[in-house]
């Protein structure tokens, strides 16, 4: 497990620095992000829609302030056609990082864990916890792009990674779009509402999970040293 969270935390911090870098540039920040949102509105949905795809596909080499792009789309584009755009958006994202991690990631992989078995073991950490950690991944900034490109390094079949992330993006997807498209500048408490509970919401349930596999891995050493 530590060696999983190794690569995890590396990868992270990978995405996290190009944040910091563009947060010191003063790029990318909500204001700015808001305000291309804002102004491509005015000109035609496609635009907007063109622009809001972009911006979550460039989530996996630049860290966006992913919720807030998804809420204000909502907004401006209304729902359900918010809901359609953000999904080819993300869905673009997740398939890129999953792709060239799967066939570019293992280079990575020896970089960080030198030793064969370590690498093994981080790889076999995954495949026990990745289905839950796909799912549950927009529960935290970043962790959406560094499970995808996760499952690439540990070779997770396409058909079962596709299967987790469709599970954990398609209700984010519609519940955050919805919001966004229930509030107004005037009346932003929909979207300021359920995008808190939205994210505390898999926020526990991804803490939950882990307590779980730690009182599940101490009673099966409780048992083996009763045997």
């Amino acid at each position: 497990m530590r060696s999983m969270l190794k690569v995890l935390l590396v990868i992270s911090l990978i995405f996290a620095a190009t944040f910091l870098v563009m947060k010191s540039m003063g790029w990318l920040s909500v204001e700015q992000v808001a305000g291309w949102l804002t102004q491509a509105s005015k000109l035609s949905p496609l635009t907007l829609a063109v622009i809001v795809i972009t911006l979550l596909f460039l989530d996996l080499f630049i860290a966006m302030p992913t919720l807030t792009i998804i809420i204000l789309s909502g907004y401006f584009l209304g729902y359900p056609l918010a809901a359609i755009v953000v999904f080819v958006g993300i869905l673009l994202s997740a398939l890129i990082g999953y792709v060239l991690s799967f066939y570019c990631g293992e280079r990575l992989l020896c970089v960080l864990l030198k030793n064969d078995c370590k690498r093994c073991e981080a790889i076999a950490a995954f495949n026990a916890n990745g289905a839950a950690m796909i799912i549950l991944a927009r529960a935290m900034p970043i962790l959406p792009e560094a499970t995808a490109c996760m499952a690439g390094i540990s070779k997770m079949r396409f058909s079962r990674f596709m299967g987790y992330w469709l599970i954990g993006a398609v209700p984010y997807t519609l519940i955050a779009t919805y919001a966004g498209s229930i509030s107004s500048y005037t009346n932003p408490k929909p979207a300021l509402l359920i995008g808190l509970a939205l994210s505390f919401s898999l926020w526990l349930c991804w803490c939950g999970y882990f307590h779980l596999k730690r009182r599940a891995v101490k009673y099966k050493q409780r048992d083996q040293k009763a045997l």
